[in-house]
């Protein structure tokens, strides 16, 4: 689509909360194709290559690129250690690469936008939400978690089917407040995860947004699949019991000018 983008490696990142040295990935969109009235939804896979049987290690993720945000969330791939140990790692090579799923280009008529973001310090970690569902089919549509904080501001899940019922949408809300100034707010990078409940292999998005008094939720129309949500071979649906986790990083207050 004419749009040039960069795969960030970091060989020795860390998880918050986590000693472990993990190997991370994340997709930016190159300054050259930074358009100011225009915004790049994409969708994609973050891979590793297994050069013995021809499989991938997949992350999945997706991100609204614009101006004032041109870099993913970061995805950690594996731990350092299991990776040198690994099929993934022959003679010291190593494959990485990235599917694009979807990629829209969408024009925006609002006036150029130029988001100050006031980095916080290194003890503003990131927070972690779970929404233990026990009966699914007992939720009224849409449904909302309880409200939690996180950095003086409260948030909650919002879930429900499409419109056209055949896939369940996940939104991060930020509750509104009468004391914040307009066009301020606060960019956040979160990640909402489906646990599955069996295999350990959960269903999740990451994704990064400024939140606001006008704009106050984000997240994704499209999350999973129904069919796939109500698989039990999937462990995500058990006996009518499921469970959502929203882990939530306030970088910092931002302001729009």
């Amino acid at each position: 689509m004419g749009v040039r983008w960069c795969l960030m490696l970091n060989p020795k990142d860390r998880k918050r909360n986590d000693e472990k040295e993990h190997v991370s990935l994340k997709l930016m969109l190159m300054r050259t194709s930074v358009k100011p009235d225009t915004v790049i939804e994409a969708y994609f896979k973050f891979l590793i290559y297994d050069q013995n049987f021809g499989k991938h290690r997949e992350h999945l993720g997706n991100h609204s690129f614009q101006a004032a945000s041109t870099t993913s969330g970061t995805s950690c791939m594996i731990p350092l250690e299991k990776l040198k140990t690994s099929r993934f790692l022959v003679n010291n090579s190593c494959t990485f690469g990235i599917e694009f799923i979807k990629v829209a280009t969408v024009k925006t008529s609002s006036p150029l936008e130029t988001l100050f973001v006031t980095k916080m310090n290194v003890f503003n970690e990131a927070k972690v939400y779970t929404w233990k569902i026990e009966d699914y089919f007992a939720l009224k549509n849409p449904s909302y978690s309880p409200k939690f904080e996180v950095g003086r501001y409260r948030w909650f899940i919002k879930m429900h089917p499409t419109s056209e019922g055949n896939h369940l949408s996940l939104f991060l809300n930020m509750k509104q407040r009468n004391d914040l100034p307009k066009d301020s707010g606060n960019l956040v990078e979160f990640t909402i995860s489906i646990k599955d409940l069996e295999n350990g292999k959960d269903k999740k998005s990451t994704g990064r947004f400024h939140f606001s008094n006008n704009a106050p939720s984000w997240g994704w129309r499209k999350f999973i699949s129904l069919e796939d949500f109500k698989d039990k071979s999937k462990g995500y649906l058990i006996k009518g019991k499921c469970c959502v986790e929203a882990k939530v990083t306030i970088v910092g207050p931002s302001k729009k000018q």
